[in-house]
């Protein structure tokens, strides 16, 4: 059989004509450089600020550096099988992270990826790692507090949902501690915890997760890792996806805790990749825009209006500082973005006041609008009598010829400062710190001898919770000390007093 010129044309013509394949276009450029973690990539003209880059064996990347020649990319992984020549290729995807309630309990990497070894992750969908904050008009009054079981930051320094309190002080000097009891008093409630670890030895991130198992706290809790042996890139990226994650839980309502130990190890993180960028240093060869770092991830804490849902997010930032040098540039940074600090000094932490902290120099901006209202009927009087106890504790060491009034406010304050030490991993229900404050600053302790003071307070709370239980009861359903409630609370304190041998205060 033979085929005309015109039949094969006409076949050719309708072949093509037919053909449907998709055409997958992509926007591809070629490694120049690589190194440290950082790539420098020639092409890729169509690609977006932080978009996410493929690199050979299926790695991440992270365009940072949108330049006239040329991309300067972060690499989200291993990177030593990278070579110069390499294709690189644009997802056309922001990054993000996965999201969703299957992540509680579990621990990930900065990437949302599982590293606890329990299986993979149902994850509900991704959430962009970098978010434009909610705007005034989304936002409310904070006035739900975060009770933190810590009786010194609660009745002190209270931390209210959608508020940013920082929590500074030299290195072990009990930072991570004060987070850590946070989380666990946080079991039972209604505050899903994000822990998220900068620039820590995986074994530390280890024994935090082990404590978090042993009380329970992981039912309630994510922990996202981004070890001192992991690459900046993914030091810089692990608080941005932490705080997804807890937006994701904000957005449908419901109230997130995020702590991030350390932004010190963030800031370091940050201005090595910037160097290797190529980027300017400014002030203390930290990059120009440190503080735009910082303050467009911590004013993503919010607590939304209820047209918007109602949901909160809680950032406690954790910042370690230099001998105290709260003057220093990271830390000025910081403590101009959040709305208080929580200051921890070493001195009282080697006297034995832990949790160590210094009341004169920590605040809360939010203040009483963060506490119940039995907390804030309590505790006015417990800073006015702390304050007077400081002022005089400083001329008292200078002479002995006190009268009685100065001598009554030292004993005091000495036996309220007893009163703020607290074990690490015992957190005390609201009950039980509203409690131990009346019965310290009405005078119920006043003849008890400081060195017992916890002694006292302890078979206290056994002596309320077994003959009158219902004042506890009521203090932690009510939140309120109402007169009905104090004059039953009056009434347990003088049976307890009367007891235990000591005397009971006139009204």
């Amino acid at each position: 059989m033979v085929l005309k010129l015109d039949d094969i044309t006409a076949q050719i013509r309708q072949q093509i004509e037919s053909f449907d394949a998709p055409i997958e276009t992509a926007d591809v450029g070629t490694v120049i450089s690589i190194g440290d973690g950082i790539a420098r990539i020639s092409g890729l003209a169509n690609v977006m600020a932080t978009e996410l880059l493929e690199f050979p064996g299926g790695v991440l990347g992270m365009a940072l550096n949108l330049e006239e020649d040329e991309v300067g990319a972060v690499i989200l992984g291993d990177y030593e099988h990278i070579e110069e020549g390499n294709t690189v290729k644009s997802t056309g995807r922001i990054s993000s992270v996965p999201v969703g309630e299957a992540l509680i309990g579990r621990v990930v990497n900065a990437i949302g990826e599982p590293i606890d070894g329990k299986g993979p992750i149902q994850h509900e969908t991704y959430y962009p790692v970098e978010k434009i904050a909610p705007g005034v008009i989304e936002r409310a009054n904070v006035d739900t507090p975060v009770q933190t079981g810590i009786t010194a930051v609660d009745a002190m320094i209270p931390i209210g949902r959608g508020q940013r309190e920082l929590i500074i002080g030299d290195r072990q000097t009990g930072k991570t501690a004060i987070a850590i009891d946070t989380i666990i008093n946080q079991k039972g409630k209604d505050l899903i915890c994000i822990y998220v670890a900068i620039g820590q030895r995986q074994a530390q991130v280890a024994q935090v997760v082990g404590t978090l198992e042993e009380y329970g706290a992981m039912d309630h809790t994510v922990v996202v890792v981004a070890g001192a042996s992991d690459p900046a890139p993914m030091q810089y990226i692990a608080p941005y996806s932490g705080c997804s994650i807890g937006e994701f839980f904000m957005e449908r309502g419901q109230d997130a805790l995020i702590i991030y130990d350390d932004l010190s190890k963030h800031a370091w993180a940050y201005r090595e990749i910037s160097l290797l960028l190529r980027r300017p240093p400014g002030r203390e060869a930290y990059p120009g825009d440190l503080f735009y770092l910082h303050s467009r991830l911590l004013e993503r804490a919010a607590q939304l209006s209820e047209a918007n849902g109602g949901g909160s997010l809680t950032a406690l930032p954790i910042i370690e500082t230099l001998a105290g040098d709260v003057s220093a540039y990271v830390p000025t940074n910081v403590i101009s973005i959040t709305d208080g600090q929580i200051f921890l000094e070493s001195d009282l932490f080697y006297s034995g006041q832990r949790p160590a902290i210094n009341a004169g120099i920590s605040v809360s901006r939010v203040g009483g609008d963060a506490q119940t209202k039995a907390m804030k009927k309590v505790a006015g009087q417990m800073r006015l009598d702390l304050a007077q106890y400081r002022e005089l504790a400083a001329f008292a060491q200078f002479g002995s010829d006190l009268d009685k009034s100065t001598r009554d406010q030292l004993d005091r304050g000495l036996r309220l400062t007893e009163l703020l030490k607290q074990p690490q991993y015992q957190p005390r229900e609201l009950a039980e710190q509203v409690i131990s404050i009346y019965a310290l600053t009405r005078g119920y302790a006043r003849e008890v001898p400081v060195e017992n003071v916890q002694e006292y307070v302890t078979g206290l709370m056994s002596f309320v919770n077994s003959n009158h239980p219902g004042v506890a009861q009521s203090l932690q359903d009510q939140k309120v000390l109402s007169d009905d409630i104090e004059a039953a609370l009056r009434s347990a304190l003088a049976e307890y007093n009367q007891n235990s041998g000591y005397p009971v205060p006139e009204k």
